[in-house]
């Protein structure tokens, strides 16, 4: 089969995948695509929709127009301004928070800026960012270690010791 042309955007597809750590069974699983779909789509040889590529995004837990950018569907300008007017307006919005006092403010704007600088200098040259992803140890909809193996909280069950015969 010849490549469509899409490598860029395979390749792109793979190292998201590998740094998001998922299997290519997982990432598919989780997209809603077939193993074998994502594959081809990752080697260049299909072009997938602007529909399929909202669903890897999805999974990916990277933001749509970046695909749509890698495969060519959405001028990368638009993109750029995209993120600028989302720069403004965190910091609007920081900005804008009664219920943050000055130094509450400058603090998260400090915050903001130091990850938005380390993540331009971690990200490798041409290479779109990685961005609307949290931090994740396993594949997407896993529960982190121990997630959900606690009793309720409330009344504890009464021990055999608290146990008193009168």
């Amino acid at each position: 089969m010849a490549s469509l042309g899409v490598g860029d955007l395979g390749a792109f597809l793979r190292e998201q995948r590998r740094q998001a750590q998922l299997s290519l069974r997982q990432l598919a699983d989780a997209a809603g695509v077939s193993n074998p779909y994502l594959s081809q789509i990752e080697r260049g040889l299909r072009r997938p929709s602007a529909e399929i590529l909202q669903q890897i995004a999805k999974a990916l837990r990277i933001s749509a127009e970046t695909l749509y950018v890698q495969a060519g569907f959405l001028d990368e300008r638009v993109q750029e301004e995209a993120d600028a007017e989302a720069r403004v307006g965190v910091r609007e919005a920081i900005l804008a928070d009664p219920g943050l006092n000055e130094r509450q403010k400058e603090a998260l704007l400090q915050i903001y800026v130091s990850f938005r600088s380390e993540n331009a200098r971690d990200q490798p040259a041409g290479e779109a960012p990685a961005r609307d992803r949290p931090a994740r140890d396993g594949p997407a909809g896993a529960k982190p270690a121990g997630a959900g193996d606690e009793r309720p909280r409330g009344r504890r069950r009464p021990r055999a010791r608290d146990q008193h015969d009168d």
